[in-house]
């Protein structure tokens, strides 16, 4: 990702996070939104235009209506990013059960006591 910071912004806010779900279910309506996310339509409307500038959503107009539908791009560019912290989970994980197995395999018991 080049300049990734309007996307890390845009994602930063909890109100745009909660559209970015309602959107990723199917395309909606400014009000279809508004109703969904229990904000005033003034304040839909500013959040819609900063993931609009983000470019994580795309808006076609369908007669009177706005629709916004998620653009997957910047969200598989958010993918890319994150796979190589993915891969460090995994093998931290991967790690602690081997640990895990061994610890088992040794007939280790639970020293904490029974009733």
């Amino acid at each position: 990702m080049s300049d990734d910071a309007p996307l890390w912004s845009a994602l930063a806010d909890p109100h745009r996070r909660a559209i970015v779900a309602l959107l990723l279910q199917r395309p909606r309506s400014v009000g279809e939104i508004v109703a969904e996310s229990g904000l005033s339509q003034p304040s839909t409307s500013k959040h819609l235009k900063v993931l609009r500038e983000a470019g994580l959503v795309r808006v076609r107009q369908d007669a009177q209506r706005r629709v916004y539908a998620l653009d997957p791009a910047p969200i598989a560019a958010l993918d890319a990013w994150l796979a190589p912290y993915r891969e460090l989970w995994n093998r931290s994980l991967d790690a602690l059960g081997r640990r895990l197995d061994e610890t088992s395999d040794t007939g280790t018991e639970d020293p904490s006591p029974k009733d």
